[in-house]
């Protein structure tokens, strides 16, 4: 797998639909849907690069641990909310310490051997953005890093919240100005 995304760079947009507002990144792979889905889903695969889910998917919820994050991260319920193999994946889940719900909506769309990987993320407010479109940023960053062979440890996040905070700020600034 192979991607066309330059990691110095935000490359996150907005998507508005009626009230509410999303965060919007894309990645490309060199690659079937199906190794993307793996990828993205399968938890061995999934510890690579961001971290693990456990129970049963089948149950309507798994019990996740970004693992990336360090030691002492706490899990986090996520609720499956649509799953579409290879294709649809959309999950909400409450981080620990937050009131704000997130929803991720996943699409992989393949088109001559390539896989487009859309992720979504609704976004509530300017402030949440400025650490979360850096951080989602980093996150596929590093999925692209495991699934191309390149070093993951290479993706610094410190990096990519010093070079790309200020787009995401001024991306959702609106929201700020809202409350």
């Amino acid at each position: 797998m192979t991607e066309d995304h330059d990691p110095v760079v935000a490359s996150g947009r907005r998507e508005d639909r009626g009230d509410q507002s999303l965060l919007v990144l894309e990645r490309s792979f060199r690659a079937p849907a199906v190794d993307v889905w793996a990828a993205i889903t399968e938890p061995d695969r999934l510890e690579r690069w961001i971290g693990t889910w456990t129970g049963d998917p089948a149950s309507g919820s798994v019990l996740v641990r970004m693992t990336a994050e360090g030691e002492d991260a706490q899990a986090e319920v996520f609720t499956i909310d649509e799953c579409d193999p290879p294709r649809r994946l959309v999950v909400t889940s409450t981080p620990p310490g937050s009131d704000a719900a997130w929803h991720v909506e996943v699409d992989l769309v393949e088109s001559a051997g390539a896989t487009t990987l859309t992720f979504r993320q609704s976004m509530p407010d300017a402030d949440l953005a400025t650490s979360v479109g850096p951080g989602w940023e980093y996150y596929l960053d590093r999925l692209v890093a495991v699934e191309t062979g390149r070093d993951v440890a290479a993706v610094d996040f410190d990096l990519y919240l010093r070079r790309m905070s200020g787009h995401y700020t001024e991306l959702f600034a609106d929201l700020r100005q809202a409350r």
